[in-house]
């Protein structure tokens, strides 16, 4: 297997839409861009009381050392709406995703065992993060990252070349 295939926006958005606790607590489902994305997202959709939203995008790199492989970081990113000046609002919130990301955790393990059979490895830490109280006012917001790994294929094809001179050529022609 060469490349990334794991659609991990797809994957949130079946497990946000069929879990119970997001479905009582009314978290809606979107697809991102970058930072500002979210950002714009709960500012511009004051009606939704609850998100989970998952980037288009990833970061990462490809490992060339002995077994070479691509690393993908997927963000997961949750909101909750709540009082803006109560803490304890705010900490509710906090709980419930905290929650939340636990039941998906139990079914992104399954996912885990899933993806190896394709050679697609999801990293076993994953990371949750409660966002300073001074991002969104009257917000609560958290995330997760998931750092995926495939193996990529750098074996030299000289099919996918246009033929080159080596210098030696290019030393004979002066």
């Amino acid at each position: 297997m060469n490349g990334f295939n794991w659609d991990a926006a797809s994957f949130f958005e079946r497990l946000t839409k069929s879990n119970k606790l997001a479905l009582e607590k009314e978290f809606r489902f979107e697809r991102v861009s970058s930072l500002e994305g979210y950002h714009t997202l709960i500012s511009s959709t004051l009606s939704m009381k609850a998100c989970v939203a998952v980037s288009d995008t990833s970061e990462g790199g490809t490992e060339m050392n002995n077994t070479p492989h691509t690393n993908r970081v997927k963000t997961v990113f949750l909101f909750m709406r709540h009082k803006a000046d109560s803490m304890l609002a705010r900490q509710k919130c906090l709980e419930t995703m905290n929650e939340l990301f636990r039941q998906f955790l139990t079914i992104l393990i399954q996912e885990k065992t899933r993806l190896s059979e394709d050679c697609i490895y999801i990293d076993p830490y994953i990371k949750f993060h409660e966002i300073d109280k001074y991002f969104y006012s009257g917000g609560a917001c958290a995330f997760f990252q998931i750092s995926i790994n495939t193996f990529t294929d750098l074996s030299y094809n000289p099919d996918e070349w246009l033929p080159q001179q080596t210098p030696s050529t290019n030393e004979e022609n002066s």
